[in-house]
């Protein structure tokens, strides 16, 4: 059984885990493909959940080659953006139960997302959610991206805590190897992908929405208060 504690501070991934933005920039993809009648593996595409853009561009690059690449690229970015800065994309279940007991909890929250930052901003903006976070790391303000540490030990800075303080909740596995390398507790709410075995072995804590971890955070922090 894991020994969950309670956090010093939470930082929270975004797209497909408080807000389910994955299932939009799929189906946009999807669509930009039949647009110009490609068929790209899913398998593919599934390696670039959880990545910057720049991530993205360079693993279909690599595997469709820059003139397949930029065919499809600047269409399925127009298609995406027009979705997801003009009206909300859906919010997760339990998101908005776990942000408000961390905030009854008095816990500073951070976001890490691969996105940039003034996108981020929009998105948490129109679901109603821009109110909940101290800190927010976008891609375009860090060197590395996931799955590199930097955007976790970057956000943990700014809350002003040791990353082993910290609870780090994802749903990719780039995010996953990014906050486990970083050295926060890290709890997996799979949304598109589930995780792999070389994923499993790094032993975090995988559930199945965000209100299991509620649950948790609520159980433990009562118990300590009790104690």
């Amino acid at each position: 059984m894991t020994d969950y504690f309670v956090p010093r501070a939470i930082v929270f991934d975004m797209d497909g885990l408080l807000l389910d933005t994955e299932r939009v920039a799929l189906a946009t993809f999807e669509a930009t493909c039949d647009q110009h009648n490609i068929v790209v593996d899913r398998t593919l595409y599934n390696r670039c959940i959880g990545t910057s853009s720049q991530g993205t561009a360079e693993i279909l690059r690599e595997a469709l080659g820059s003139a397949l690449y930029e065919r499809i690229s600047r269409d399925w970015s127009a298609r995406y953006r027009a979705r997801v800065t003009t009206r909300a994309v859906d919010i997760k279940a339990g998101a908005v139960e776990l942000l408000n007991l961390a905030r009854r909890l008095g816990l500073p929250l951070a976001l890490a997302t691969s996105t940039h930052t003034e996108l981020a901003n929009t998105k948490l903006r129109l679901a109603g959610l821009d109110g909940f976070f101290a800190s927010i790391v976008g891609g375009d303000t860090v060197t590395r991206t996931k799955p590199h540490p930097e955007p976790y030990l970057t956000a943990t800075r700014a809350l002003g805590f040791a990353p082993d303080e910290c609870w780090a909740i994802e749903d990719s596995e780039n995010g996953v190897r990014a906050a486990h390398a970083a050295g926060l507790f890290v709890f997996q709410v799979p949304d598109l992908v589930q995780p792999s075995a070389s994923v499993r072995s790094l032993g975090h804590s995988i559930v199945d929405s965000l209100s299991d971890i509620a649950r948790l955070l609520a159980e433990k922090a009562e118990r300590r208060t009790v104690t």
